[in-house]
């Protein structure tokens, strides 16, 4: 199977350049609906599934390669050489935020541009750092949803949406955390949450633009002003928008971030 047919891509539009769209942890491709679509017009939009979400091809999950957020960025780079990207644009949510950055560093021509929503390098608190969590608590995490995968999900996702208000963005991320493969959620879990990619912030050459949310119990403002701080010449975007998700909690906000950074290319 080919790395297109693997990761169930879909591609549309009909701009000369690409513009990659990664989802983040217990999501698929699905998450982009409200934003991709914005930028048609202009590019040629790619959105996918990492192995082991979504419509990609489970058979293909290899437990010692998706142990490290580099086998990510490794189907990131296959996939974009197998549509012949050059020059794109990589947008990344969450985790993904990081999948681009390592997979910029590995193969450079891909992508001109990074837009990195609600990234984070280091998810556990480290000296002078500030990621948001303290080791025993990622570790709480990851345990209780070693033991429970359904009731990890329904209590965890309505708290990484925030937006208490609409309840349906909590629902809709609790239902596509629940239809992930539970062995493969804990494994990527841990890969998400244990990573520390602090260190390969370092040259980065491509733009980045950060999108921060006012309030993100995943990742909170600390984490986005450590990132801009540590990418050279990166834009950062605070967003009025709760939650750790605005590519559907506040669409239209992730939507014009975009366009304001990209017009500057």
């Amino acid at each position: 199977m080919s790395a297109i047919e693997r990761h169930n891509t879909k591609q549309a539009g009909t701009g000369k350049t690409a513009m990659v769209f990664a989802h983040g942890f217990g999501c698929d491709q699905n998450m982009w609906r409200c934003v991709a679509p914005s930028f048609e017009d202009r590019y040629r939009t790619v959105l996918f599934d990492h192995v082991g979400a979504g419509g990609s091809d489970l058979s293909a999950y290899d437990p010692t390669k998706y142990a490290s957020l580099h086998g990510y960025a490794d189907d990131v780079v296959e996939l974009s050489r197998a549509l012949g990207v050059t020059g794109g644009v990589f947008v990344g949510h969450s985790v993904s935020a990081m999948v681009g950055i390592l997979a910029t560093k590995k193969a450079p021509e891909l992508f001109d541009a990074l837009v990195l929503v609600c990234p984070s390098p280091r998810y556990i608190d480290d000296a002078d750092y500030v990621g948001g969590f303290s080791r025993v608590q990622i570790e709480e995490l990851l345990d209780f949803l070693d033991s429970n995968h359904m009731g990890w999900s329904q209590a965890m996702a309505p708290t990484i949406m925030g937006n208490a208000d609409r309840p349906e963005l909590g629902g809709e991320l609790t239902n596509s955390f629940c239809r992930m493969n539970p062995d493969v959620a804990k494994r990527f879990a841990r890969t998400t949450f244990l990573a520390d990619n602090r260190d390969d912030l370092q040259g980065v050459t491509a733009r980045c633009l950060v999108i921060q949310c006012s309030e993100d119990v995943i990742a909170p403002q600390e984490v986005g002003e450590y990132v801009h701080r540590n990418l050279p010449g990166s834009e950062l975007v605070l967003l009025d928008a709760t939650g750790h998700c605005p590519n559907l909690s506040a669409p239209e906000a992730t939507i014009a971030a975009i366009e304001a950074f990209l017009r500057g290319r």
